[in-house]
């Protein structure tokens, strides 16, 4: 407990996190391995953890603009997608053991909890995993605003936004992989580098607030572990 940095995280997991090989839909197996990795951390190290899905496995709100959707109804799907991921996910932690409570942003009680600030800390202090569904409730807001809010709202040490890639690089390391990887960055050079794994809304947000984000690789072994430990892995974006 002495080395733990971070005592209570947000953790930002994209749907694709809980799909299969096709990055689309949800993989059981798959989401049994992010549960997995959650309980170790938890179990181990004695964090409180809130968690924010995304829902692109299930939905893209920018392929229903493109056919000519409204921007607040493709919003409001992409929402209730992230309450299916945040069941499955809750199903995961539980059959591994761990007690999990999902607050939605957009009421419906006969499946979760409606997002009430105190009720969410009190679960956290409890001990349960909490897995905030629903987005902020409302459109034209991303996931990653959501987790940042949620974060500032829970009280939350450090914003962990977990992806396919390994911190922010200065090209797309996909595309170059001899692009620059960053260490440390802060807020404003973030913004101004516009990095395109967390928006710039939850980014202004996070430097408002004063909540360092870190960005890793989800699937890297002990990521998170090391990150609730204070050890150099993937990008730290904090004040300069």
């Amino acid at each position: 407990m002495s080395n733990v940095k971070y005592r209570r995280i947000i953790l930002k997991l994209g749907g694709e996190s809980l799909a299969g090989p096709s990055g689309f839909g949800i993989d059981p197996h798959r989401a049994d391995e992010v549960a997995r990795m959650i309980k170790h951390v938890k179990e181990a190290h004695e964090v409180e953890i809130a968690i924010v899905l995304g829902a692109g496995n299930l939905w893209r709100g920018k392929d229903g603009l493109a056919h000519g959707m409204e921007r607040a109804t493709a919003d409001h799907m992409g929402m209730l997608a992230t309450v299916m991921n945040a069941l499955a996910l809750q199903d995961a932690l539980e059959r591994a053991g761990v007690v999990t409570r999902v607050q939605t942003a957009i009421e419906m009680k006969a499946i979760a909890e409606p997002y009430i600030r105190l009720r969410a800390i009190r679960h956290l202090e409890k001990g349960r995993v909490v897995i905030l569904g629903a987005g902020t409730g409302n459109p034209y807001f991303t996931t990653d605003t959501a987790a940042a809010l949620r974060g500032m709202e829970i009280n939350a040490e450090v914003l962990v936004k977990a992806t396919k890639v390994d911190g922010v690089y200065a090209e797309d390391p996909m595309i170059n992989p001899n692009a620059q990887k960053f260490d440390r960055l802060s807020y404003i050079e973030a913004l101004n580098m516009r990095v395109g794994v967390l928006d710039s809304t939850a980014i202004s947000l996070c430097m408002d607030n004063d909540l360092p984000i870190v960005v890793v690789n989800l699937w890297k072994p002990n990521t998170l572990e090391k990150v609730v430990l204070g050890e150099p892995v993937g990008t730290i974006i904090c004040r300069g």
